[in-house]
């Protein structure tokens, strides 16, 4: 099974350089921009096993593992543009190359390509495409305005998380079911499990921002500086309004500022002892064994034993 997804994924790499291919050469080299940086092909990797449900030898497959990988690549121009993100992947964001119109542009231009590509697919493919964009978009609507007055910041960071980060993942495990055949049965578990570990996968993301730098060399405290919300300071809001003074203590030594290199090491100090650290990584294991059910249903074989394997390396990764 390894092999044949090797195989696929060399495929899969082929299609995408044809399909974000263009004659004028600025638009050329602003579309290949993110591709030609690499990447770890989640999305496709995800396709190419859920396919092996069926017969994963249809043509069908590659193309809709291209279709998922372009539609998350559109959707990181965006997203840099949005956060101003100096780089992404080792290289400069696109729009510090070329400016924020033509990288918007360019995610524009990947999208139309993957919207091209799934009309081949048929009509449930290409509506499957269309709600998850949708979902991608509401996702990131959600996040930019934040939740109202009165709303559960933790389940609505949750949802956001499920929107911008699960969606695709559950549509592009999806689309390997439907397009080898396997049984229908199969579809709701496997777009359960890829939602769920998606949220997994991002809230894990939250506990390593505040961890000690792993072999990675991933500067810890970067969301925590630039005062982005994540799991262990929702959850710290949580505990200051229940009253925990160590919790209120540290907010406000938050919203002191962390300019300063020696007070965000304090503060990550500070987080790290606190209880709400392994409270947001229980949390992060919690959603990893939920996506687990998930499958329980699924035969047993090197599929399911696959992404259990998948499951595990998303909450024990420091990266």
């Amino acid at each position: 099974m390894l092999n044949a997804i090797e195989a696929g994924l060399d495929l899969v790499e082929l299609e995408l350089a044809d399909a974000v291919a263009n004659t004028n050469e600025i638009v050329d080299a602003a579309s290949r921009h993110l591709l030609a940086a690499g990447g770890k092909r989640i999305r496709p990797v995800l396709t190419l096993l859920t396919a092996q449900l069926g017969d994963a030898k249809k043509p069908e497959i590659i193309r809709a593992a291209v279709v998922s990988e372009l539609t998350h690549l559109a959707t990181l121009y965006h997203d840099d543009v949005m956060d101003d993100a100096p780089t992404r992947r080792g290289v400069p964001t696109a729009q510090h190359v070329w400016g924020n119109s033509v990288a918007i542009l360019a995610g524009d231009l990947l999208l139309a390509r993957a919207s091209l590509l799934g009309t081949s697919l048929g009509a449930e493919s290409l509506a499957l495409q269309a709600r998850t964009f949708e979902r991608l978009c509401v996702g990131q609507l959600n996040e930019t305005i934040g939740p109202k007055p009165g709303d559960d910041q933790l389940a609505h960071y949750i949802q956001v998380m499920a929107d911008k980060t699960g969606s695709l993942l559950a549509s592009s495990a999806l689309l390997g079911v439907m397009h080898s055949g396997a049984n229908p049965a199969f579809r709701e578990p496997i777009s359960q499990f890829a939602e769920r570990i998606g949220i997994a996968f991002q809230l894990i993301d939250d506990v390593i921002d505040i961890s000690e730098a792993g072999p990675s060399g991933k500067t810890p405290g970067t969301d925590l500086r630039a005062g982005v919300p994540t799991l262990p300071t929702i959850l710290l809001a949580r505990a200051a309004a229940d009253g925990d003074q160590a919790a209120i203590d540290l907010q406000a030594f938050l919203a002191e500022g962390l300019e300063d290199d020696e007070r965000l090491a304090e503060a990550l100090k500070r987080l790290r002892e606190h209880p709400v650290a392994a409270e947001a990584e229980a949390e992060a294991r919690r959603w990893a064994s939920s996506a687990l059910e998930a499958i329980a249903p699924l035969p047993d074989g090197s599929v399911k034993r696959a992404l259990e394997q998948f499951a595990d390396a998303v909450v024990n990764r420091d990266n």
